[in-house]
């Protein structure tokens, strides 16, 4: 199946062109007429899983390997390393990133991991209604994202509704109607402003929360007549 091809189908999928302006999703890495035989869908990409994986595959992630402005190729630092690699062994490169959080992730994180339909919803944020103790927030979301403590501000002895953008949206926090908002990559000074307006927020990982990602993706790629595997994730954090 042609490169082309594919990137047509996870187009029509979700639209490249929601992405963020600061974004780098699309093609990063390949040529569009390249015959790929096999998919390989990960959430971020690490030069294990180059290695392991035949020539000629095409990567579909979630996190562009190239963000900002890349203004040389030195190929003893990230990650001009790891593209080097993936040139020599003629594997291609696709991200889905601020694109297919607002079609596809956010949801279903929502949905299908907390189990909460939303009521209100738009691009990267869904809120719903509940009624749940302290206790039984904490319960639910560290079994929904994995994670045994909680870094939360101004937490609440009940919560009666719920938001939640997957990845870093602490930024967003001016948008919740939420009681309780959560999100990754919760900083200190978004910490400070959330006291200070009486907005529970609970740090949900970055990680933890976008590694649904190949999981939602698989399923669509069941419609192309290609194979397609998930290259499970590492996260860059370890817990001493």
């Amino acid at each position: 199946m042609k490169l082309c091809d594919i990137y047509d189908y996870l187009n029509e999928l979700s639209p490249f062109e929601l992405q963020e302006s600061w974004d780098n999703s699309g093609l990063i890495v390949g040529h569009p007429e390249r015959d790929i035989e096999r998919i390989v869908v990960s959430l971020d990409l690490d030069a294990g899983m180059i290695e392991e994986a035949e020539e000629g595959v095409l990567f579909v992630v979630h996190h562009p390997l190239i963000f900002g402005k890349l203004t040389e190729l030195d190929f003893r630092r990230y990650p001009a390393r790891l593209i080097e690699r993936l040139i020599q062994k003629r594997q291609s490169l696709i991200a889905m990133h601020t694109n297919f959080d607002q079609t596809h992730l956010n949801r279903y994180v929502f949905t299908q991991v907390l189990g909460l339909e939303p009521e209100r919803e738009e691009p990267y944020l869904c809120e719903a209604p509940v009624d749940w103790s302290l206790e039984e927030l904490q319960a639910r979301v560290r079994k929904a994202f994995g994670l045994e403590t909680l870094r939360t501000v101004a937490p609440r002895e009940r919560i009666g509704s719920v938001a939640l953008c997957t990845g870093s949206g602490a930024s967003m926090m001016d948008r919740v109607d939420a009681e309780c908002f959560l999100t990754g990559d919760i900083k200190y000074h978004d910490a400070m402003k959330a006291m200070s307006q009486g907005l529970m927020m609970v740090d949900i990982g970055h990680f933890e929360s976008e590694r649904f990602f190949p999981e939602v993706l698989m399923p669509q790629l069941k419609n192309l007549p290609i194979s397609a595997i998930i290259a499970p994730s590492k996260n860059p954090f370890t817990s001493l």
